[in-house]
């Protein structure tokens, strides 16, 4: 924040964005001098992806920019949403994801002094919450509901109420963590337009509303927790990490929906003006020609239509890049054993099949005289039945 203007830590708090709902608001606070308190929330349900390097990038430059920042670990929010999180669960993948939130803005460089990190539950069930929570269902019909947590919220032909009380916990969050806007993704945007028309029918004032775009993952397409091979998690080991960017989806010359430029833009060039490095460096050393540096997203577009940038180039530096990225978060998960333990409560491995042995007891053909008994037979003669072959005793005899 150090030497810079109103302007100019506007332009850093816009950067990026698709749109921006009531900017007046956040102007107003940068005008006086102030710092503009802003909240993200994420439900504590699956387990962090590289996905999250992008509000995680943008909410570093919330902070360079000198605003006061929350993180809302939603663990309420993750339960209500069609039950994506067990209850049981939801407490400890919440302390998983308080360490990696931190781990991870700490991974650019960006004090988080200005940080704060909410639980959900921590005031959701307070008694004057809930006491809003029902007011608000007093004014908001089914429709509007469902309208404002159509993007977000799980749609199902008999869902359950949950989903119709998630948006209004997610509109009134607004006024109990005391901010002046909300950051999300533009999938959000029915849900912050219903918080600008709602938050003033219970006596409370409109807020900002900051919209990132939605990024394609690095193999196309939305990385999503629930899809392994769309993912890269946030501890994946480097190897891991390089075989997965090696196969991401990424055709030659094409910019549109081209997931692994959309990270460059959105992860690696934000990080390097925020660590105050060069900027986006692709080597070209094996080709003999000198390497690239990029500053901004545009010559990395033309140079990729033009050819000269290829992905058979871009990824090498992309797997540089984000594993230094990595590094840090990795580095602090190996050291902290209270982390790892959180991690096997929080997600812990699916249990094995057994594997069923069929019994077929004595009497399947190709048994041995020597055979076991069946099961619960062991010491009791069968019967012989019409049509069985006799025993051998009875065979032999004359």
């Amino acid at each position: 924040m150090a030497g810079q203007d109103a302007d100019q830590r506007l332009a850093l708090i816009k950067e990026n964005l698709a749109e921006v709902l009531n900017e007046e608001i956040i102007k107003k606070v940068l005008d006086e001098g102030g710092h503009p308190k802003i909240y993200w929330g994420t439900a504590t349900t699956g387990r962090p992806h590289c996905g999250y390097l992008v509000p995680a990038i943008k909410m570093a430059q919330f902070l360079a920019a000198g605003c006061e920042l929350t993180v809302l670990l939603a663990d309420i929010h993750g339960f209500l949403d069609n039950l994506k999180a067990p209850i049981e669960l939801v407490m400890h993948r919440a302390e998983f994801y308080r360490h990696i939130i931190t781990t991870l803005l700490g991974a650019v460089g960006v004090s988080t002094e200005k940080l704060k990190i909410v639980l959900g539950s921590s005031y959701q069930k307070s008694a004057e919450y809930v006491m809003d929570v029902y007011k608000m269902a007093a004014v908001i019909s089914e429709h509007d509901a469902k309208k404002a947590g159509a993007e977000v919220v799980k749609q199902t032909d008999n869902a359950p109420l949950s989903g119709l009380l998630y948006p209004i916990l997610q509109v009134l969050d607004e006024q109990y963590l005391d901010v002046d806007a909300q950051f999300g993704g533009v999938d959000q945007r029915k849900l912050f337009i219903a918080a600008k028309e709602w938050l003033p029918k219970v006596g409370y004032r409109e807020r900002a509303h900051l919209m990132n775009p939605m990024v394609p993952g690095l193999h196309g397409g939305k990385m999503s927790s629930s899809d392994p091979d769309s993912k890269i998690d946030l501890l994946d080991a480097p190897d891991v990490v390089a075989k997965k960017i090696k196969k991401a989806h990424a055709a030659p010359q094409v910019v549109e929906d081209n997931g692994l430029l959309a990270f460059i833009e959105y992860v690696l060039l934000p990080a390097a003006r925020l660590k105050g490095g060069e900027g986006f460096k692709v080597e070209r050393e094996r080709d003999g020609l000198p390497t690239l540096v990029y500053t901004d997203i545009e010559k990395v577009r033309e140079d990729y239509k033009n050819d000269i940038l290829t992905p058979q180039l871009i990824k090498p530096a992309i797997t540089r890049d984000l594993s230094a990225l990595l590094a840090p978060i990795q580095e602090a998960f190996k050291n902290s054993k209270e982390w790892q333990e959180i991690a096997d409560k929080a997600y812990p491995p699916p249990p094995k099949k057994e594997k069923k042995v069929k019994n077929k007891g004595t009497r399947y053909p190709g048994a041995g005289a020597g055979a076991p008994a069946a099961k619960g037979e062991d010491a009791k003669e069968l019967p012989i039945r019409n049509g069985d072959a006799a025993p051998a005793e009875a065979a032999a005899a004359p």
